[in-house]
């Protein structure tokens, strides 16, 4: 099971993004955990200074852009 970390306050892109990643995820067949982390400090835990950001398994896979479905999906692999 993939564990999926969307970091961000809440705002459109941050929504979009957790959009790609379900939709990235789904597409690949791929069990996955989803969490939303709003609180900025838990979001600078990361070492991110800028959102939003998408975590996949522990690791920063994008900061300050929404990444399209496909990419997610290439993330994924």
């Amino acid at each position: 099971m993939k564990k999926i970390h969307i970091l961000g306050t809440g705002c459109a892109k941050c929504k979009l993004l957790a959009e790609h990643a379900e939709a990235a995820a789904k597409n690949r067949g791929i069990s996955y955990d989803l969490e939303k982390i709003t609180e900025i400090n838990k979001i600078m835990s990361f070492g991110v200074m800028m959102t939003p950001a998408l975590v996949i398994d522990g690791e920063i896979k994008a900061v300050g852009k929404v990444p399209s479905v496909h990419e997610i999906e290439k993330m994924l692999s």
